[in-house]
């Protein structure tokens, strides 16, 4: 018996690093054990047909789920929501709309977003949580140089980099260093962090970086600041709490469907005083410091890479 095909539509490509293709990524490599698997932009119609499609984005992926659909209606045909499809495009966007009527079933990545889709299409959502392998945390020693406080991800306004890059002329610890790891997508927010990180030594703009490397640089943090208007449910959340790193996190649905209700973390969304304020204590009351590492250790068996691949495989299962 022929193992089945399986096509994964990724608006991202590998060169871009974000969360997107690393959600592809993994996914794939937990199926190919079982199916064939192909990761692409869209849909080849002149290449041999998969017998279930996993798409990304409602959006950016709506043309060839469209297409898929129509060219096959009993095909299994699956739709992963990000952050701005729940948050935005559900509610404005026709071709994001027709995504949700293609699927057979929607896959949320953290279960806050539930809420936001509507009580007719909830019988065919599920939430799988992203995973990362676990990374034994790095002790930091009281004679260290910097404290470094790590925000990661690519500069643009959904992101907010702006709350971090005004934090970072806020805080007043004499070892603190923000650093900041992604591209400029929005060359305006690239020239702003270049012009921030001139007039605000405590800040370091060090670009897009390798994905491992940028897990090593986090895992050195002393904490990592995400300060998104809108999140599906955030890989950077995952990789810092799998590897013994605090979170710093913006109020929002996403965030908390990620670290819970109860989490101590929280700052208002684009309140850079707050941010900074919460970047002081993180720093200087190790009792809070160590509430969060807690807190976060709590959270850390659903993003465990073997719960993932189960539910992945599960759900591939059932549909094909």
């Amino acid at each position: 018996m022929q193992r089945p095909r399986v096509l994964i539509v990724s608006p991202a490509s590998k060169r871009e690093n974000n969360g997107n293709w690393q959600t592809a990524s993994r996914w794939a490599h937990f199926l190919r054990a079982r199916c064939r698997v192909t990761i692409a932009p869209g849909w080849d119609e002149g290449a041999p047909p998969p017998d279930l499609m996993i798409a990304l984005h409602a959006r950016r992926s709506a043309a060839p789920l469209a297409a898929f659909a129509a060219a096959f209606p009993d095909r299994a045909r699956v739709l992963v929501l990000t952050g701005t499809d729940l948050y935005r495009d559900i509610a404005t966007d026709a071709a994001a709309q027709a995504s949700l009527a293609h699927a057979d079933r929607l896959v949320l990545l953290q279960a806050d977003g539930l809420a936001l889709l509507a009580p007719e299409l909830r019988p065919r959502a599920c939430v799988i949580h992203q995973s990362a392998p676990s990374l034994a945390p790095l002790p930091h020693g009281a004679a260290r140089r910097f404290i470094d406080i790590v925000m990661i991800g690519h500069l643009r306004e959904e992101k907010d980099p702006r709350t971090f890059m005004a934090a970072a002329a806020l805080v007043l610890v004499p070892k603190a260093r923000l650093l900041h790891i992604g591209g400029a997508l929005d060359p305006a927010l690239g020239a702003l962090a270049e012009a921030t990180q001139a007039a605000t030594p405590r800040y370091r703009w060090l670009g897009a970086m390798a994905h491992a490397a940028t897990r090593q640089r986090l895992r050195r943090s002393h904490a990592m600041v995400i300060a998104s208007h809108m999140e599906g449910g955030a890989n950077v959340i995952i990789e810092a709490v799998t590897c013994g790193v605090p979170v710093l996190a913006s109020d929002i649905s996403g965030n908390r469907g990620m670290l819970g209700e109860d989490y101590a973390g929280y700052f208002a969304p684009g309140d850079a005083p707050g941010l900074a304020r919460l970047i002081e204590r993180c720093i200087g009351d190790q009792a809070f410091h160590a509430l969060l590492r807690r807190q976060c250790d709590a959270r850390a068996p659903l993003f465990a890479p073997e719960h993932e691949r189960a539910c992945v495989l599960d759900l591939v299962d059932n549909l094909v």
